[in-house]
């Protein structure tokens, strides 16, 4: 039996099936609810043994090659003030702990899963494991355990934290019938390079644990493989980790291709934590730091002097690299308790990033006084979100200057050459790229934005989700439009949506002339080497213009992007 899936984390996985599957209703049934201070204590006691547990589970990823960063956020959220104020709250109104916990852990999910940035909606699953961690411990139920070794998981989805505490020895593959391509927990588990397909639906009834499985590289759960398939992909799979250790071997070597440009490969982060294992996997600075997560801790705004720790704790961490920060990006979208904003019937057209900090002066200064002080401290630019108009950068531009003068004045210390940039994302910023260009050092194309305000697309909404791609033509044509832009005045263009990461993306990006790069730093190695064999006599710019439909555009760039990874592949046949 051969099954269908898309491949988030690609390899080919070899091992006996063992299914997740753990039922926790007899545990909260048998719950007896006792008097509210015995309740909150229950509560507190299973924070405290969750923490030892966290504890644990990092000191066991630190004395190995994984990156600890979404653990030690895990860490810092249950501490959480917001989460235990709501949860304590549930407990005073009268529900037992494991009502509390679950309620709680609902709305806060619920608040994340509003956000449009997908990498900020993978808080939601991050606040459910959190959750769901006390929430065991309370009910006093076991977690899944794994037994034995070579193991093909399979599982509707797999929090964060169950996913850290496997290794490649334990785990050759992983199935899940839910998951996204940016969650945390897919990141975590290609940290470790093991392979796993997503949207894959197995009839549990047709399998066991005993049953024999192979993912292929391709996509495809192979289920009670020959003796034959079993060989081909055994050899398969070694070829595959020679390659993987390639990667790792040529990860600080610089990006250039083949017809001699360097091509800037940064990383995508949201908390200052993240910059702490760039350096291994050859990241060349920050190219998006979305500051967001900083004002979304607490139901309080942070303070100048928070925000300066963070930002001088990144820039630092870049090691003199550039570390680029984006203001303040929020919305009805992106709702924040430490900011009230009236609910909008349409918040993606509405009061968002610039036009609140410009409208909200003093809450806009203190964030710009946090990263010019910690601009001292290394290679900085301040990137400035949803800019429709030259009106928003001359206005910004003058509150930096007013805010150089008062930093001077104290004698505080900060870059005086600070580079400015902003996000291009919306058509208006496409069409008015020329007159931008002439005000700021450079620009960032946030392509998942830009997608979805070009084509007027809701890539949530599945009726219409099918049209939302960076393989459209007039996607194509304006990011085009932007670099011809930039580099007229002398001025560079970076990528910082998902179609940056995005190989068939690199290959059209690459070609349109993108200068700079930005992704989650677990893909920098493999996607430097890919970029490293690009060259531009596989593919006419002008022919890919030419394409009149994205199917078009994405059979041409597929055939290029195979061309190269077979001139990878070769070089270890």
């Amino acid at each position: 039996m051969v099954l269908k899936g898309q491949v988030a984390v690609e390899g080919i996985g070899i091992g006996l099936i063992q299914i997740v599957n753990i039922n926790i209703d007899n545990f909260l049934n048998a719950y007896i609810q006792e008097d509210m201070e015995t309740e909150k204590n229950k509560y507190q006691q299973a924070v405290n043994e969750v923490k030892i547990d966290i504890k644990q589970l990092l000191q066991k990823i630190k004395n190995s090659d994984d990156d600890p960063s979404i653990m030690e956020a895990h860490l810092m959220m249950i501490d959480d003030i917001m989460l235990a104020e709501k949860i304590i709250s549930n407990i005073k109104q009268g529900q037992d702990a494991p009502t509390a916990i679950t309620n709680a852990s609902i709305e806060l999910e619920n608040m994340f899963n509003q956000l449009e940035d997908a990498y900020l909606k993978e808080r939601a699953a991050d606040v459910k494991d959190v959750c769901k961690q006390i929430l065991f411990k309370v009910i006093g139920a076991k977690r899944f355990s794994l037994v034995g070794s070579n193991k093909i998981i399979i599982a509707d989805d797999i929090e964060p934290s169950l996913m850290a505490s496997f290794n490649s020895n334990q785990v050759s593959g992983i199935i899940l019938k839910n998951g996204s391509m940016t969650s945390h927990s897919i990141i975590i588990a290609r940290s470790k390079g093991i392979p796993t397909i997503v949207g894959v639906s197995v009839n549990l009834e047709m399998v066991n644990n005993e049953t024999m499985a192979i993912i292929s590289g391709e996509g495809h759960l192979i289920i009670n493989p020959t003796t034959k398939e079993e060989e081909y992909y055994q050899l398969q799979k070694e070829k595959n980790n020679k390659l993987l250790s390639y990667y790792l071997s040529t990860a600080k070597l610089p990006a250039i291709t083949i017809n001699k440009k360097e091509v800037t490969v940064a990383a995508n982060i949201a908390t200052p934590d993240d910059v702490e294992y760039l350096e291994d996997n050859g990241v060349d600075g920050v190219g998006l730091y979305r500051t967001e997560f900083l004002f979304m801790e607490s139901s309080q705004l942070p303070t100048e002097e928070k925000q300066f720790n963070a930002y001088k704790k990144a820039i630092m961490g870049c090691n003199q690299k550039l570390c680029i920060i984006r203001t303040l990006d929020i919305g009805g979208d992106k709702p924040l308790e430490s900011i009230q904003l009236d609910g909008e019937e349409n918040p993606f057209l509405g009061y968002r990033a610039i036009r609140i900090c410009l409208d909200q002066r003093d809450l806009f200064k203190k964030q710009l006084r946090s990263i010019l002080r910690a601009s001292a401290y290394g290679n900085t630019a301040i990137l400035l979100p949803m800019i429709i108009n030259v009106e928003e950068i001359i206005k910004t531009k003058e509150l930096i200057k007013e805010i150089m003068l008062e930093l001077s004045k104290e004698q505080t210390k900060y870059d005086q050459d600070i580079k400015i940039g902003v996000m291009i994302e919306t058509p208006a910023s496409v069409m008015m790229a020329s007159l931008f260009s002439k005000y700021v050092d450079f620009f960032s194309i946030g392509t998942n934005d830009l997608i979805q305000y070009t084509l007027a697309v809701d890539r949530g909404n599945q009726k219409v989700s099918y049209l939302y791609n960076y393989y459209n033509p007039a996607v194509l044509h304006s990011i085009k439009r932007v670099v011809d832009a930039a580099h007229n005045e002398g001025k560079w263009v970076g990528v910082c949506g998902e179609m940056g990461a995005d190989k068939k993306g690199i290959v059209a990006l690459l070609s349109l002339g993108v200068d700079e790069l930005s992704m989650s730093s677990i893909l920098v190695p493999e996607r430097k080497e890919f970029i490293r064999n690009f060259n531009n006599d596989l593919i006419d710019t002008n022919l890919l213009l030419k394409c009149k439909t994205p199917d078009e555009a994405k059979s041409y760039l597929s055939t290029v992007e195979k061309q190269i990874d077979n001139s990878i592949k070769s070089k270890f046949t």
